[in-house]
């Protein structure tokens, strides 16, 4: 079989890792951003607030704030993963 130049993809390449299921854990495939976007998109900030208890989604919640505390914060990043993980939206990749 002749080698495709298409499927040699760099492994950090995103698109590599959705396409050729890289990583059986779904939050590897997506970055903070559209994955929190999705979140509260489906819960709300309160519904997140309820789901994780993190201070900047009870007060004030925002987009920045929340992404500059779960880029600093191991923990945190790994329950809003679990719960994104656990909500299924990664299905459709």
């Amino acid at each position: 079989m002749p080698d495709n130049p298409a499927d040699r993809q760099h492994p950090n390449d995103p698109l590599h890792r959705i396409t050729r299921g890289a990583s059986n854990d779904p939050p590897h495939a997506i970055t903070r951003e559209p994955m929190l976007k999705q979140l509260v998109n489906k819960y709300g900030w309160d519904g997140l607030a309820k789901r994780i208890r993190i201070n900047c989604f009870k007060k004030n919640p925002n987009f920045k704030s929340s992404l500059t505390f779960l880029r600093k914060t191991p923990w945190a990043r790994s329950k809003v993963e679990e719960l994104y993980k656990n909500s299924r939206f990664w299905v459709d990749l």
